[in-house]
């Protein structure tokens, strides 16, 4: 088998707001967008959103890390997301860990590697 990429799905009630969150607070990049079916990337990575989502929260296992967890979760919130879970230091890891929700429900997780 030749995987030619990995995508990672989430689902959109509304495929413009979702899009626009992940392209203007977390900077992907869009490399396609219908009404159906998007894709944004970082790199090699690709979200994928698929349309007919029910705006309902909905845990996705999806993490994003970044430099600096606070102000990420300030710009997560301004940009139209929800902060589900503060960030707070994980005993025995060494990260800081938040739950964040996207305007469309999809829940995942930031974390700041702390050493």
């Amino acid at each position: 088998m030749e995987l030619q990429a990995v995508k990672f799905m989430l689902y959109a009630q509304d495929m413009g707001r979702g899009v626009a969150f992940y392209r203007d607070v977390l900077g992907l990049e869009v490399a396609l967008e219908t009404p159906h079916w998007s894709e944004l990337k970082h790199g090699d990575a690709v979200i994928a959103l698929h349309g007919g989502g029910t705006g309902e929260r909905t845990k996705t296992g999806l993490s994003f890390q970044v430099a600096d967890i606070d102000t990420a979760c300030a710009e997560l919130a301004a940009g139209g997301g929800v902060i589900v879970a503060a960030p707070e230091s994980r005993p025995g890891e060494p990260i800081k860990l938040a739950e964040c929700a996207d305007p469309e429900g999809n829940v995942f997780m930031v974390s700041e590697y702390v050493g």
